[in-house]
């Protein structure tokens, strides 16, 4: 179910119905609980470690980034729901779970118990992002 040609903005889909809004709402649920549950509030002791072990972070400024990443992902969350500009959208968070996972594997191995099994979860996301992304191109052609 789509909106009236003029009642669509130029960059925005309003599928809220079927697989497409369904698959947007799984992407944004990620990020509203890696940024907000897992960042913010209460926020994970493994994630504070992460965090903790990028080297040049000040100890003082762990949780001062902790909450600016997680304030940024759910504002992602909210970008990917609004359905503006969704092939942008995409190419961010791949950027962003790319760093997230390179920062993590990298400064913080010892954080992370199965490295394997975080990029292979990563790589299904990256992937439904892009059907996202590509399920909202093809609705805005229409």
């Amino acid at each position: 179910m789509s909106l009236p040609a003029k009642l669509q903005g130029r960059h925005v889909v309003r599928e809220q119905t079927g697989l497409g809004g369904a698959a947007r709402g799984a992407v944004a649920l990620v990020w509203f609980y890696e940024g907000w549950w897992c960042k913010v509030w209460p926020g994970r002791a493994d994630q504070r470690a992460i965090v903790g072990d990028v080297p040049f972070l000040p100890a003082w400024a762990v949780t001062t980034a902790l909450v600016a990443i997680g304030l940024a992902e759910v504002a992602l969350g909210l970008w990917v729901l609004s359905g503006r500009r969704a092939q942008a959208a995409a190419l961010v968070q791949t950027v962003l779970v790319g760093g997230f996972n390179a920062g993590g594997l990298l400064f913080s191995p010892g954080q992370i118990d199965e490295p394997g099994r975080l990029l292979t979860q990563n790589l299904a996301f990256v992937a439904l992002v892009w059907m996202v992304a590509e399920s909202s191109a093809k609705a805005a052609a229409r």
